[in-house]
């Protein structure tokens, strides 16, 4: 295949490959992906399926911010089509990684038929699985690599439920046999019960609320964050209001960095909805501004180093008509291009994915839950609960792990090949923020030893 990312860059990068994978005949259903080999060894290297949260975040958001071998020029960028460079700390280095815009609806994956967009979570899991094999019987270089599915955010319900799918297959479905090892999840959404009872915790360690307020909160709820509160318990919501008033402008995803007023949640503004009770929730970005010149100060007053710049460029380059003759992207297919899409036909159908986490290690597959320790959104705190409520033994406790011989974070090891590992100074999507020290996590993970 040619190659398909249009940019200016002096470093080669080895095989990139972008098109289309239909996954529901009926209907018409296609994936769209962006594929590229290790720099290092494509023929021994883990291949990674590497599935962006939101759910509707584009696979580019990924390549672009997080995990890929390409950046945009923010700092040199002043008008114009934005220019693409070589990223180093990519896991490109290290392995070959598909990115995969799914669910269906979202980035260039689209429908013929609009039924097709009606999916569920373990649908779409189910959907990747296929998608995974029809790739595999394309690429059979590829078929004994070791397979992992990754993801971050809103994957972390996404990659366990498509690894299930996989591991679960009778051996009668037809050929290839996909060579699943394990899988890996950031900042990972699980439970709504953890996800959100980790957040007061979380909130009052990193001083962002006081002993008292905290306090107020622990007595008010009955002092387990981890239960659904009472409606109807007037102190407990008069100090869940209390802290949502003194941390409303902190950013959600990373507690240090400016908060540009981007990060928006469906259905209403407050840090603690969640995904249950039918109410899906989606990290959206309110950045799509396409006309050029949007730095200046006056246009938009947003802080030079936000973030939101960057994801701003994005919209300019996956709109470019030559950008998508470059990809193959099916004209029509889509209108504008968004990072994040609201999928209004998308169920969200598992409550949990705990047992299904169980279930994986169990079965002899390897699991890396890591956090970005900055992020509000999905802390650290309530991933450790969840995980503790496994009741796995501890095989090697508490420690750090270095990367350029400096603490890159924290670590524990449970039995049944379940590691968790914090990101000193990440954030909701760690690699974005510390992308050399989780660079060497994934490498070391990955190796034949397989510890950080």
């Amino acid at each position: 295949m040619h190659a398909c990312l249009p940019c200016q860059h002096a470093h080669p990068i080895r095989y990139d490959a972008c098109r289309y994978v239909e996954v529901d005949e009926e209907h018409g259903a296609r994936l769209f992906y962006y594929f590229i080999e290790s720099e290092r060894n494509p023929a021994e290297d883990p291949l990674i399926l590497w599935i962006t949260g939101g759910p509707g975040c584009s696979a580019l958001s990924g390549l672009l911010f997080e995990i890929g071998p390409l950046k945009f020029d923010v700092a040199g960028y002043t008008e114009g089509f934005p220019r693409l460079v070589y990223f180093e700390d990519s896991w490109t280095k290290v392995s070959n990684v598909i990115f995969l815009d799914a669910p269906v609806g979202t980035g260039f994956s689209y429908s013929r038929e609009e039924a097709g967009l009606n999916v569920s979570l373990t649908e779409s899991g189910r959907q990747h699985h296929v998608f995974l094999r029809k790739w595999v019987a394309e690429h059979p270089e590829f078929a004994s690599n070791p397979l992992y599915i990754g993801g971050d955010s809103y994957s972390g319900y996404t990659v366990p439920v498509t690894a299930m799918d996989i591991a679960t297959s009778s051996d009668d479905e037809e050929p290839p046999k996909l060579n699943l090892v394990g899988y890996l999840v950031g900042n990972a959404a699980t439970d709504d019960r953890y996800d959100t009872g980790g957040k007061v915790p979380f909130m009052h360690g990193m001083g962002l609320i006081s002993d008292e307020l905290y306090e107020a909160a622990k007595q008010g709820c009955g002092g387990d964050f981890y239960v659904a509160p009472d409606p109807t318990n007037a102190r407990c919501a008069s100090a869940m209001m209390a802290i949502n008033m003194v941390t409303f402008a902190v950013n959600p995803v990373h507690i240090l960095e400016p908060f540009c007023g981007a990060a928006v949640r469906a259905g209403g503004g407050s840090i603690f909805q969640g995904y249950g009770g039918g109410a899906r929730r989606s990290m959206l970005v309110r950045d799509d501004v396409r006309h050029p010149g949007f730095f200046a100060k006056q246009r938009l007053g947003l802080p030079v180093e936000c973030r939101d710049n960057g994801y701003r460029l994005s919209y300019i380059w996956a709109d470019d008509p030559e950008v998508r003759e470059a990809l193959g992207i099916l004209e029509g297919s889509i209108g504008s291009w968004s990072r994040c899409t609201m999928l209004s036909h998308y169920r969200h159908d598992v409550t949990t994915v705990i047992p299904y986490h169980v279930n994986l290690t169990k079965a002899g597959y390897r699991a890396l839950v890591y956090n970005g320790d900055h992020d509000l959104d999905m802390t650290f705190v309530g991933t450790q609960e969840w995980i503790r409520s496994i009741g796995y033994p501890i095989v090697s406790d508490w420690r750090p792990w270095f990367a350029n011989r400096q603490v890159a974070g924290f670590t524990r090891t449970y039995a049944h090949n379940l590691t968790f590992a914090t990101v000193k100074g990440g954030g909701h999507t760690a690699p974005e923020y510390r992308p050399k020290e989780c660079q060497a996590m994934l490498d070391r993970w990955t190796s034949e030893a397989g510890q950080l």
